[in-house]
């Protein structure tokens, strides 16, 4: 490898290692701010996972404010937009809200 490639592996390692570091950074909520919050998420835009595992990944919301199906909100906000903190879990049928 001569020092052309070395130093374009380098960049690129640079770039990657700071699209992670962002990527990270806006996928986690700043603590203390956020909160989950059930039943408010738009059909295909759910933060992750919903409670009672008919999927394991955000985004995969099938319909609009599923019971199941959360996104974070700024704390202190969820009940005002008609959601819940508390999760519906296996077992339970999971309705659209309201």
């Amino acid at each position: 490898m001569n020092t052309r490639h070395a130093l374009v592996a380098a960049a690129l390692a640079g770039l990657c290692a700071t699209t992670v570091a962002n990527a990270a950074e806006h996928d986690a909520p700043a603590a203390g701010n956020k909160e989950k919050c059930y039943g408010v998420a738009k059909a295909g835009q759910n933060d992750c996972a919903s409670s009672d595992g008919a999927h394991s990944c955000a985004g995969q919301a099938a319909t609009d404010n599923l019971p199941t199906e959360w996104a974070y909100v700024a704390k202190g906000t969820c009940e005002q937009a008609g959601g819940t903190l508390k999760p519906v879990k296996a077992g339970k049928k999971a309705a659209a809200a309201r």
